[in-house]
């Protein structure tokens, strides 16, 4: 009996411990249900730490592959110059090194595949910009990269570090154009750009027009042909080819000018060549959005419709016209500000000032609907006409060595990932009967645009424009950063993707052969080099009598804007210019005391205007050597006097014309002293007779 009752407490006992046991189990599976989203949580946290870190050492590497380019042409530039090697130009060997660079990434380098990448199919009508997946309850964000082809799905990896150094377009309008623009407009040589500026006018807006359409018919005969032989796998419309035949339009002779500058080519061809290079870049940026805007009523956009014509020239003519106007106020703005606080004192505020101001004209424009390319190129044309002369000495080296330090580095830049996207872009269309067309119809637009503007304007231009400088001309419209920028900016369809993978190539053999040939061909042209920029090819110093016509030629087109600038505008906007209560009547006397600044009245005597040459023959002006006065009414008769015991020999026209282009001299005009400074590379002038005061 005691045996049995120990045998029932032992199996009672026995089932308490395992009904413990289970209940411990259980609490220990639920605790440990409980943690396993937390600990999961932080896993993933952890795997997504590790992933941006990744990230962010893949960003500084490709980043580092662009500085090392900068680096290596910068090392190589030196080289050339300290050879004279002139063949090659620096934006030529930028774009030589990232090809080498685009292959090696394109070929040389393979990312092993992830194999937790997974691929699901999900039919869609359209591709979101972004898109939120549910996974286990948990969403996440993806944003749209671009579109992968159908063969090239297996190698995610390899594209996804293509598209690393692929850099989104904005970033070249917005970032790397701005400087390089706007240092067109700041270094202007205003003297030659405004003394040419009728001609340059017809070759920017006519020429880049009759160019546009030139190779946007040729083009839709190409694209035809195709069409006809089973060449073409996508649409391509009329207006595509008129898009194509806008952004092919924007020349960019860097090379050329760079050469040109270097070799003190003629100072009006090089006017010419850089005055339509700036303004055409600015049109064809309107010409393509005005393209784009062309939308006829009804179902098909492609149709010609007269209204829709006319719509797309008003907005042709209104965002020009805006943007010209927002580039100029903006630069008015800015010297109104820069005059009338104490920021010259603080050179380091003032520089950051005229820095922001500048830039954010651009993106100003931008933001209202215009062109910044178009404001930001007027902005510095008026920074530099007015601002720069409100500047302390220290921000004026400032601003040109910024931003010509900044025009340098974006315009490498720019040219090295061209030469890296050869490889790296994804979606290139090469097609041979399209590339040929298009350089054939490249070759004719310009030729179109270049000799029948050069025989019309030669009709009524007393200094003809040469045979050999036109044929420079054809030979010099280079394209490259404003055609790679507009080319790019949009290559979502297949006829952009064509026009994009053809504009690559056109660059690079402008650049190339005819940059690398420059040389050559000024030698084959027999056009003059070592010519001082300051003096004018078609003002020879023997030839006194057509200076003078040169110059009513010059002041019959601006002889009313430069009056009213010189009177009015100058004093207003900036320290220098006669005092505006000399200027404005006796009735305006309190606002002319409150618009002019007192270093007007201590300046009265110390105009600095780069433009004077072009006013010379508006109203009397007096010329002071020395002990003798010479002076001259409009009709550009001289009379010349001197004190008692001066020299009977006084100053002839030519020998004028000789002073005026060489040695320091003032000219008075209305009792204001104009000071011309000589450039330091030109020696000084000498005579026997009579000596300059310095």
């Amino acid at each position: 009996m005691g045996f049995r009752l120990t045998v029932n407490s032992a199996k009672r006992a026995t089932r308490t411990l395992w009904l413990l046991l289970l209940v411990s189990l259980s609490v220990c599976i639920c605790v440990c249900g409980a943690s396993s989203p937390e600990e999961d949580s932080a896993m993933e946290n952890i795997v997504t730490e590790k992933k941006a870190e990744e990230s962010h050492r893949q960003d500084s590497a490709d980043l580092l592959i662009f500085i090392m380019l900068l680096t290596l042409t910068i090392l190589t530039i030196w080289l050339f110059k300290h050879r004279r090697f002139r063949f090659l130009h620096e934006t030529g060997l930028a774009m030589i090194y990232g090809l080498l660079v685009g292959v090696v990434l394109r070929y040389g380098i393979h990312v092993p595949r992830d194999i937790s990448n997974v691929t699901l199919s999900c039919h869609v009508n359209a591709s979101p910009a972004t898109l939120l997946v549910n996974v286990s309850g948990k969403f996440y964000e993806y944003t749209l990269k671009g579109e992968i082809s159908a063969n090239e799905v297996d190698d995610v990896q390899d594209n996804e570090m293509l598209r690393k150094v692929t850099f989104d377009p904005e970033v070249f309008f917005n970032i790397l154009l701005p400087p390089i623009i706007f240092h067109a407009g700041y270094s202007l040589k205003r003297r030659h750009f405004f003394r040419n500026m009728g001609s340059i006018l017809a070759y920017a807006f006519l020429g880049t027009v009759i160019s546009c359409f030139i190779i946007g018919l040729l083009m839709y005969g190409c694209v035809m042909l195709m069409k006809q032989v089973g060449q073409l796998d996508g649409d391509f419309f009329f207006t595509d080819c008129l898009f194509f035949g806008a952004i092919v339009s924007a020349t960019d002779p860097v090379t050329v000018l760079a050469i040109f500058n270097e070799l003190q080519v003629d100072a009006d061809l090089y006017a010419l060549l850089f005055g339509e290079s700036v303004l055409n870049d600015a049109v064809a940026v309107v010409l393509s959005s005005s393209i784009v805007a062309y939308q006829p009523q009804g179902d098909n956009s492609h149709t010609f419709e007269v209204m829709a014509m006319l719509k797309s020239f008003g907005i042709f003519l209104g965002v020009f016209s805006g943007s010209f106007a927002l580039g100029v106020a903006t630069g008015v703005v800015t010297a109104l500000v820069t005059k009338f606080t104490k920021l010259r004192d603080f050179q380091l505020l003032e520089t950051a000032l005229f820095f922001l101001m500048s830039w954010s004209t651009f993106l100003l424009a931008e933001a209202c609907g215009f062109t910044g390319v178009v404001a930001v190129l007027f902005c510095g044309i008026t920074q530099a006409h007015y601002t720069f002369n409100n500047l302390s000495p220290e921000s004026q080296d400032r601003t040109k060595q910024l931003f010509e330090l900044l025009n340098f580095l974006a315009e490498n830049f720019i040219f090295s990932y061209m030469g890296l996207t050869l490889f790296t872009f994804q979606n290139h269309v090469f097609n041979p009967m399209f590339i040929v067309g298009a350089f054939l119809a490249v070759f004719l637009g310009r030729a179109a645009n270049i000799y029948p503007l050069s025989f019309l304007l030669n009709l009524g231009r007393r200094h003809k424009i040469r045979s050999n400088f036109q044929h420079m001309m054809m030979f010099a419209g280079l394209r490259g950063a404003m055609t790679f920028a507009l080319s790019i900016r949009d290559t979502a369809t297949y006829a952009r993707q064509m026009m994009f993978s053809t504009t690559l190539l056109v660059v690079f053999f402008t650049v190339w052969i005819c940059g690398g040939g420059t040389t050559q061909m000024l030698s084959c042209q027999r056009i003059r080099v070592g010519v001082d920029s300051d003096q004018d090819n078609s003002m020879s110093i023997a030839e006194g009598s057509e200076r003078r016509s040169t110059k009513q030629e010059s002041a019959w087109l601006f002889r009313v804007w430069y009056n009213f600038d010189h009177n009015y505008l100058k004093p207003i906007l900036t320290h220098s210019g006669p005092p505006l209560t000399a200027t404005l009547p006796a009735c305006c006397g309190p606002l002319a005391r409150c618009l002019t600044s007192p270093q007007a009245y201590e300046n009265e005597c110390q105009l600095k205007d780069d433009d004077s040459d072009l006013i010379l023959t508006d109203g009397d002006i007096s010329l002071t050597y020395g002990d003798i006065t010479v002076s001259t009414d409009a009709t550009g008769a001289h009379t010349s006097g001197g004190p008692a015991g001066a020299s009977a020999g006084a100053a002839t026209s030519d020998e004028l014309d000789r002073e005026l282009t060489y040695g320091d001299h003032e000219l008075v005009m209305r009792g204001t002293r104009l000071v011309l400074p000589m450039d330091d590379s030109e020696p000084p002038f000498t005579d026997p007779h009579h000596r300059l005061r310095m």
